[in-house]
């Protein structure tokens, strides 16, 4: 398998900037809105390609009412025959108890999950009520029990969290003040239980999420709590700010913190409860792995295996993705330089030829009498070869 650098011949991983974890959420996030109709068969095709990526992280499912969530209401059948991958860690969202015993028994394959010694808290009580069918204040009033499972586990460390964090299409826009205090009132309970804080989660399910926001929050938190080394952002798309925001985050934090990043193949995302359906997105996984493979990030991730299961997504789901990088192609360098007489690229099927060669324009104009030479290009590639004339699809 090529990583994006040894494929493309990306820049060399920079030292600076935190870790990153990227988890794969088009399973859970992405197929909860849509089609109830798509077969157990087409899903086990996309989770099978999905783990052949070099994702490390990838959610499954949900186990939840197939009454309120019709589409996953045969995820049992789907965790019984998928191939699990080694090295991949395959999780799934339960909410209630009634989920996780149903999750239990399929552990393994699926990791037990890591939230156990969290508490969260939505801040906007309309959603919740919405989404959870709970209230934001019998949220607030589990924390005691949750911390107190916790101690007598054993844990020695924890997280808080808060949902609907920068703003909410019920209640508007929430201020830095209004989510520092809900996490202050958090952070408190654990440091008096005699627990330690490391680790934040922060869900923004709306898409209010804006990058000059979302940097100051994690500048303010990493100066309050300087012990908080794990930043886990749950960002949506829906006003096309979620990448830029992930970036910000990447920026503001140091090398001694871990980012982890939920993204979706293809940015399909959203839930049924938030008032955008499928409009809400997330970031496109694909869009995400280059980006980061450009800012010198290690991901271990096979961009090219990637964009291939973005376009099984969207033939899964029966409509096009959001993806940018799935099609316009990754930035081409070395042997994947384009032709230099390629012919006129007007459609997205043409613009596929960064994957699928000449076969992708067998029918485009082209006004070229003469061979475009290039000094330029040949100090690149060498005198006479032009890698991209002659390159054939990808097998």
């Amino acid at each position: 398998m090529n990583t994006p650098s040894e494929s493309r011949g990306a820049p060399a991983p920079r030292i600076l900037g935190p870790r990153v974890e990227i988890v794969e959420e088009g399973m859970r996030e992405g197929m909860q809105i849509e089609s109830a109709d798509i077969t157990v068969e087409r899903k086990l095709e996309l989770l099978d390609a999905l783990s052949h990526t070099g994702l490390r992280t990838i959610v499954v499912g949900s186990f939840v009412s197939p009454i309120w969530t019709p589409q996953m209401a045969h995820i049992d059948e789907l965790v019984s025959r998928f191939t699990p991958v080694d090295g991949v860690v395959y999780t799934a969202l339960a909410l209630n108890e009634r989920g996780r015993e149903r999750m239990r028994a399929y552990v393994p394959p699926l990791s037990e999950p890591d939230d156990v010694a969290r508490t969260l808290v939505h801040l906007c009580d309309v959603f919740v009520r919405r989404n959870t069918n709970r209230s934001q204040q019998a949220e607030i009033d589990e924390w005691p029990t949750i911390i107190a499972r916790a101690v007598e586990s054993g844990a020695t460390h924890a997280g808080i969290g808060i949902n609907a964090a920068w703003g909410s299409n019920w209640l508007g826009p929430f201020d830095e003040a209004t989510r520092t205090a809900m996490l202050q009132r958090q952070h408190d309970l654990w440091t008096a239980a005699g627990v330690k804080v490391d680790r934040v989660w922060i869900g923004d399910p709306m898409g209010w999420n804006l990058p000059d926001r979302v940097a100051s929050q994690l500048a303010s938190l990493r100066e309050r709590w300087p012990e908080i080394t794990r930043v886990h952002l749950h960002l949506h798309d829906a006003r096309g700010t979620a990448l830029l925001s992930a970036y910000e985050a990447w920026r503001t934090l140091g090398p001694e913190c871990t980012l982890v990043l939920d993204s979706s193949i293809g940015g399909m995302g959203g839930c049924p409860y938030g008032g955008h359906g499928r409009m809400t997105r997330m970031i496109p996984t694909e869009d995400l792995v280059d980006l980061l493979s450009e800012l010198g990030v290690a991901t271990g991730i096979d961009l090219d295996r990637l964009i291939d299961a973005s376009l099984l997504a969207e033939r899964v789901v029966g409509h096009p993705l959001w993806s940018h990088v799935a099609k316009a192609g990754p930035r081409p360098r070395g042997e994947r330089l384009f032709a230099m007489d390629l012919p006129f690229i007007e459609t997205e099927l043409e613009a596929q030829h960064f994957r699928l060669g000449p076969a992708a324009y067998p029918n485009a104009r082209s006004p070229w009498r003469s061979p475009i030479t290039s000094p330029a290009r040949d100090a690149l590639v060498g005198p006479g070869r032009d890698p991209g004339a002659t390159t054939e699809a990808r097998k």
